[in-house]
């Protein structure tokens, strides 16, 4: 089992940036691939990025890509989230979550496919 807890939400204006850190517990790290994702009030959660195990391949929302960028520190047991560009529309609470099944360089892109999630962050952009 897996803890998560993100951090580095916040309130920011349109064309900012903001970086998102989750920071897991555990010695397996390693084992999970990780992916963010974001649920705005009203809406549902949707996947934003995700990340393979060793990091070598990573996964992006259409609605994201050129903007956010996705990496992991093994060692810390960290996973980031780089937010460039920041729109008005990218306003919800960010989660990260960890998934063991996923072997090699894949990585999931649905909320289904993560088993441990963190409690999550908020991200305002004003415009």
């Amino acid at each position: 089992q897996v803890q998560l807890v993100e951090s580095g939400g916040g309130l920011v204006q349109a064309g900012g940036s903001l970086g998102l850190s989750c920071a897991a517990s555990g010695r397996t790290f390693s084992s999970y691939a990780m992916g963010w994702f974001r649920q705005a009030p009203e809406k549902e959660r949707e996947f934003v990025a995700a990340i393979s195990r060793s990091g070598t391949n990573t996964y992006y929302a259409d609605s994201v890509k050129g903007r956010f960028t996705i990496s992991r520190d093994n060692a810390k047991n960290t996973v980031y989230l780089q937010m460039n560009s920041l729109k008005p529309e990218d306003t919800a609470v960010y989660y990260c979550a960890a998934d063991r099944t996923f072997s090699g360089g894949a990585a999931g892109t649905k909320a289904y496919e993560y088993d441990y999630w963190g409690q999550g962050t908020q991200v305002t952009v004003s415009s």
